[in-house]
């Protein structure tokens, strides 16, 4: 656990860890589970469960880990993102909207680019490395496609804020630190997602 991470980082992600276990144990709620196919494919493994509260009203816990080098980038990160979601028919089907949080940790670098977005520059990633913890929250707005009886597929889109405190390092797998515990704030982008959905 990173030095500056939140205290209430770790009790957060427990109590995600076990209601998420528990919600498949309410016999009379529909659950699916899920992963998200644009996370998978930027080597960010994703795994979810939905369940229904609600006639209209599910929860959606996700959680994505990336814990290894991707050639020669600095890519590390690990996240939770808890949303309540309002479906306008029916639960699973439709269209939602969703009110999100998140939090996690990152360890970033070696990323060329030259994006400059909102008061974020990402083009920093090129040659600084940067490591530390972050929350935030947004709003989002998807469709779920039923596919078959047990198969969903829904995309969604969410944006909002995100609060980062980290340690900027000069290049990607170098100890030299230039800053430390350096406060940002984000807005833009929050949550993409295309899901693919098996429902019981």
């Amino acid at each position: 656990m990173h030095k500056f991470a939140p205290k209430i980082l770790k009790p957060a992600l427990l109590a995600v860890m076990l209601l998420t276990l528990a919600a498949p144990a309410a016999r009379a709620q529909k659950v699916g589970l899920k992963t998200n196919l644009l996370y998978d494919a930027l080597l960010s493994p994703t795994i979810g469960v939905e369940f229904a509260m609600a006639p209209q009203w599910t929860m959606d816990i996700s959680g994505t880990l990336n814990n290894w080098p991707v050639n020669d980038h600095r890519w590390k990160q690990w996240m939770v993102q808890p949303e309540a979601r309002y479906w306008f028919c029916q639960r699973f089907s439709g269209h939602f909207l969703g009110v999100h949080a998140l939090g996690g940790q990152f360890n970033f670098g070696n990323l060329k680019n030259n994006i400059k977005f909102l008061g974020t520059d990402f083009s920093q990633l090129t040659d600084r490395r940067f490591q530390g913890w972050m929350v935030g929250a947004g709003v989002a707005y998807g469709y779920s496609w039923i596919l078959s009886r047990h198969w969903n597929i829904e995309a969604e889109l969410g944006i909002g804020w995100i609060y980062t405190r980290s340690d900027e390092f000069r290049c990607a797998n170098c100890g030299k630190r230039l800053k430390e515990d350096v406060p940002h704030n984000y807005f833009g982008p929050t949550k993409a997602a295309v899901n693919l959905i098996y429902t019981f």
